[in-house]
């Protein structure tokens, strides 16, 4: 293990000041067409701080929600933020309107900055919280003139995405960002200790805490997947595909953090969900770096359009936020030529833990532990397990979280005094020192008396060739207490319950083999795209 080097860091803000004097004629973000150099990056961002801290009451440490999709209002509004002292709260804009309460009232978020499509929902809420300053957005306004009209024309009355709103006290980003540049901006001298950004759990498993995230923290992460990613992409040179959502830690990390240390340019995809769309846009771009999840490579590779993409500049692709499979890891790389390069996170820890190294990559592992950060794994009891045993992982290093905000107890119970985070995973240490993800514990099958992971049903079954997705959970059994049952999405119609059962067979213990086997058109998933195991184990119970 080698120690992390943080001398010459004081915070994020150095980081961002140094690579945007450095890199500042080259393409920092592009969306929808429109490119923000790290020049113009860090003017506006400029511009937005000294909005803040001129027009509002704000001050260093109040807390400002961010609610965008990706869009290059995304980084300025961030790093604009953090340029005036606030708090970063990350906010996922397809939150419900309880989400949101829950969110901006546990934050005690006094601000927020929010695209038009949901301003109705902020609207709503808005009585019942803190918030005091609106700030609101359209998908066009970073564009020309004409274009920005005819974006958030198309946008609101012919697509009629916006649903009508009334927040006579909200400021529309252009104004403040033009009010900005005509204020004085005080620079922020944040230091290593100072919390940056809070960082809310995705709520799957309960209600959604927000991790503290310190600029040491993120700082550390930036520097820990550097040392791992900066093996292939090179400083100020590359294109990266970013599909998934900036407000989850997994793309906030690598592209607004990391590749921006990095000097390179993230290519912003608003709704990756529209998979025609986001291919023409893969068509305009030669992109050396994606970004992506197991559920949006199976997608891609299924289409002939994807598949007839030029890949010749495709040098590194990550996988994060849900496990990959072994069928999509390979069609992939068929695909495209590139090998996935899988790690391993969580938001405690700002995420990233493990990586594989891009030249000794373990299919079916997340990698080994990066810079500075140790792993063991502990038994029901606590007790530390030797190396080729399944336990809790537990991580410790730079990069874990401060705690859960105003949540002493829930701290308590996933952190331990000298540091431990409890992730909740149940993994395996190998004797080479990579690491293996057996499952969630919650999510773990128990058959008989023999535990049962959900990853080893998926990994085998999404192998057959005519299963495009499938997912695992326990169901209550008289006999066995608990069966396995798969949901599958097949790309052929003609695929029955039996082939799936004579495919695991051949592959499978007996007692893992699925009892039930459902078709779907879809699995449900969260806005990232990780499938909700507990959403299918909870409509197999009313069933």
């Amino acid at each position: 293990m080698t120690d992390l080097d943080m001398s010459r860091y004081q915070s994020v803000l150095q980081i961002f000041d140094e690579s945007c004097q450095k890199f500042s004629d080259r393409p920092a973000f592009s969306c929808m067409g429109q490119t923000l150099t790290y020049g113009q990056l860090e003017e506006k961002s400029r511009h937005f701080a000294a909005y803040l801290q001129n027009q509002t009451d704000l001050k260093p440490g109040d807390r400002i929600a961010i609610q965008l999709p990706n869009t290059l209002m995304f980084p300025i509004a961030v790093f604009g933020a953090l340029r005036a002292g606030m708090i970063v709260v990350n906010t996922n804009p397809l939150y419900s309107e309880r989400e949101m309460e829950h969110q901006f009232n546990d934050s005690g978020a006094r601000a927020i900055v929010v695209l038009a499509n949901m301003a109705h929902s902020v609207e709503r809420v808005l009585p019942h919280t803190h918030l005091k300053h609106i700030i609101v957005t359209e998908l066009g306004d970073l564009h020309p003139p004409l274009k920005r009209f005819l974006i958030n024309s198309v946008v609101r009355y012919v697509k009629k995405m916006v649903p009508a709103y009334h927040l006579p006290h909200a400021v529309s980003l252009r104004k403040a960002l033009y009010l900005g540049r005509k204020g004085h901006w005080l620079p922020h001298q944040a230091q290593l200790d100072d919390l940056a950004v809070l960082q809310y759990t995705g709520g799957t498993t309960g209600i959604a805490k927000g991790a503290m995230l310190t600029h040491r923290n993120l700082v550390a992460n930036m520097v820990q997947a550097r040392a791992v990613i900066g093996k292939v992409l090179k400083d100020g040179g590359e294109s990266v595909i970013a599909p998934l959502p900036m407000y989850h830690i997994y793309t906030f990390t690598v592209n607004c953090m990391v590749l921006m240390e990095l000097g390179n340019h993230s290519v912003l995809i608003t709704n990756p969900r529209d998979l025609p769309a986001f291919v023409k846009e893969l068509q305009k771009n030669e992109f050396t770096g994606f970004v992506g999840l197991n559920t949006l490579f199976v997608a891609l590779c299924n289409r002939e359009d994807f598949r007839a993409l030029d890949f010749s500049k495709l040098k590194l692709t990550t996988s994060g936020g849900m496990a990959l499979t072994k069928a999509a890891a390979e069609r992939w790389k068929e695909v495209t030529g590139c090998d996935i390069l899988e790690g391993y996170g969580l938001t405690e820890t700002s995420p990233v833990a493990t990586l594989n190294p891009p030249d000794a990559i373990q299919l079916g592992s997340i990698g080994l532990p990066v810079l500075d950060t140790e792993l063991k794994v502990i038994d029901e009891e606590g007790n530390t397990l030797p190396q080729g045993e399944a336990g809790e992982l537990c991580i410790k290093g730079p990069q874990v979280m401060k705690g859960y905000w105003q949540r002493p107890e829930e701290t308590a119970k996933s952190l331990s005094a000298d540091g431990w985070f409890r992730t909740g995973d149940v993994a395996v240490i190998q004797d080479d020192g990579y690491v293996r993800i057996v499952d969630r514990k919650k999510d773990m099958i128990n058959v008989s008396g023999f535990n049962v992971y959900p990853n080893e049903i998926e990994d085998v079954v999404a192998a057959h060739p005519d299963v495009l997705e499938v997912a695992a959970v326990g169901v209550e059994d008289e006999k066995s207490g608990e069966a396995v049952k798969v949901f599958v999405v097949s790309r052929n119609a003609e695929l029955k319950t039996k082939d799936i059962k004579e495919w695991c067979k051949e592959r499978l213990t007996g007692y893992k083999i699925p009892r039930y086997v459902e078709f779907r058109s879809e699995l449900p998933k969260t806005n990232v795209g990780k499938v909700l195991r507990r959403e299918l184990r909870d409509e197999a119970k009313q069933s």
